[in-house]
């Protein structure tokens, strides 16, 4: 009878522990409702073209710029080739685009800064004197409404800041190539109903940098606590090995 009576006991302890393993609450899955990190492939330079070269850190040598970090940078996609070789490449569908940088000097200095534009054949076609932000950050530069870039034709752009008053060491500076191109007529119907965040996503997947870190830059500003563009904005930059200019602000657009 004892013997019974314990293995009874033995069963229902089994029991009442299987149900309160049963009743544990299942881990709510914290990962579902996190946003989707977004990646930027880069197009490669068409066959048969010059390498567009370019530089997308700014430091020269001999400058008399203030060590700072990050460096003056360009916001642009850019790849690295044995010993020195770097190619600073976008694509844009605008006729008068936006460029991105980030500039580390700020007012009060006086250091002369300047954006230069030239066509295939080397000619300066735009050149304007950028006056420094009142705090270092993230600077945006518009291609004005009277020069109209060609459609299939690549653009050389400059950015320079020249901190030596007396003009006797190299400038600062920051380099690459653009190059205006058209898209597909069924991608050009989806942007036109598009919302910002979806234009975003067409921009990527078809490989336009310049309007998809516009359309991304200017809804970061827009909701600046929406967590969601903001690690879309994080993660962009982070896919061209930007990480560390992700995190800092972004001033009022250059005339």
């Amino acid at each position: 009878m004892k013997i019974l009576l314990s293995l009874l006991l033995g069963y229902i302890s089994f029991l009442a522990g299987q149900s309160l393993v049963q009743a544990k609450p299942v881990p709510a899955n914290t990962t579902a409702n996190q946003p989707k990190k977004v990646s930027f492939n880069p197009p490669q330079p068409p066959a048969g073209e010059p390498a567009p070269g370019g530089r997308v850190r700014g430091g020269a040598r001999r400058g008399l710029c203030p060590s700072v970090k990050p460096p003056l940078t360009a916001l642009a996609p850019y790849t690295e080739g044995p010993p020195t070789v770097m190619n600073v490449w976008g694509l844009t569908t605008e006729a008068h685009p936006t460029l991105m940088f980030y500039v580390p000097y700020s007012r009060p200095a006086t250091y002369p800064t300047e954006f230069v534009l030239q066509d295939q054949q080397s000619n300066t076609i735009y050149q304007k004197a950028i006056a420094l932000p009142e705090k270092p950050g993230i600077i945006s530069i518009s291609v004005p409404d009277n020069i109209t870039l060609e459609v299939n034709k690549r653009y050389r752009w400059f950015l320079t800041v020249d901190c030596d008053p007396q003009k006797e060491s190299s400038p600062t500076y920051v380099e690459g190539v653009m190059k205006r191109v058209t898209l597909d007529t069924k991608v050009t119907q989806k942007l036109a109903t598009a919302t910002p965040l979806q234009r975003f996503e067409i921009y990527l997947q078809n490989g336009i940098w310049h309007e998809a870190l516009k359309t991304i830059s200017q809804l970061r500003q827009e909701n600046p606590k929406d967590l969601v563009i903001a690690e879309k904005w994080q993660s962009l930059l982070a896919s061209v090995r930007l990480d560390d200019i992700a995190s800092q602000s972004l001033r009022p657009n250059q005339p």
